[in-house]
């Protein structure tokens, strides 16, 4: 059963995350809050490991959770749940390559869904930064209506991860503004941030 359900759920965050791999943030955000499969603090960790491996974010991701949840057929069937709608549309497209190109009706859907893709896009990308650089817990109530954001220990100083904003800060200017550095491919700095990062947990930062 389990299985089945790895499947449906993946499945549809692969039909509607229009967008690419970081329209799926909120898709997943809301399937962890529904099944109890991760916290939002294991969805950023799974971001992280996504982000810093070989392929699409979005498949990655459902590979995580799906070994995770359901071990290597969990993956196998949660990553197959990902693609799958895909794979209908794409087949779907390529045997009416020439009527889709040109009806007007399907160009204008495809406007209309560039803003839809947008808010996906931003919603996550707040959502990445509430988690990773602020103190803030946004919590569900049971409603499951209303955000509820909560102020994180240590009042207006702690509403901040320091540590976080600093390696922020310092990626932003080595890949901007130091010459020597901001051509070097982007492994260098997420395995300069991987360092940072057990650095910091090592000394308890």
């Amino acid at each position: 059963m389990i299985y089945l359900r790895l499947f449906w759920e993946f499945f549809k965050t692969g039909l509607f995350a229009i967008g690419g791999g970081m329209a799926t943030l909120p898709f997943l955000h809301d399937m962890g809050e529904a099944t109890g499969w991760f916290t939002q603090a294991d969805l950023m960790n799974m971001l992280a490991v996504s982000e810093s491996t070989p392929g699409p974010i979005g498949i990655n991701m459902a590979t995580y959770v799906g070994f995770t949840v359901g071990g290597v057929p969990g993956a196998v069937i949660a990553t197959l749940g990902e693609v799958t709608p895909s794979i209908i549309v794409i087949l779907i497209i390529a045997a009416l390559l020439r009527s889709f190109r040109e009806n007007r009706y399907v160009d204008r859907a495809f406007y209309g869904l560039r803003p839809a893709s947008t808010g996906l896009i931003g919603a996550a990308c707040v959502s990445v930064v509430f988690e990773v650089l602020t103190n803030i817990v946004v919590t569900a109530p049971e409603t499951g209506i209303v955000n509820q954001f909560q102020l994180g220990t240590g009042g207006l100083a702690g509403l901040f991860n320091w540590p976080g904003l600093l390696l922020a800060a310092v990626l932003l200017a080595l890949t901007n503004w130091v010459k020597p550095t901001k051509k070097l491919h982007p492994i260098v700095f997420i395995g300069f941030s991987a360092v940072v990062g057990v650095v910091f947990r090592f000394a308890g930062v």
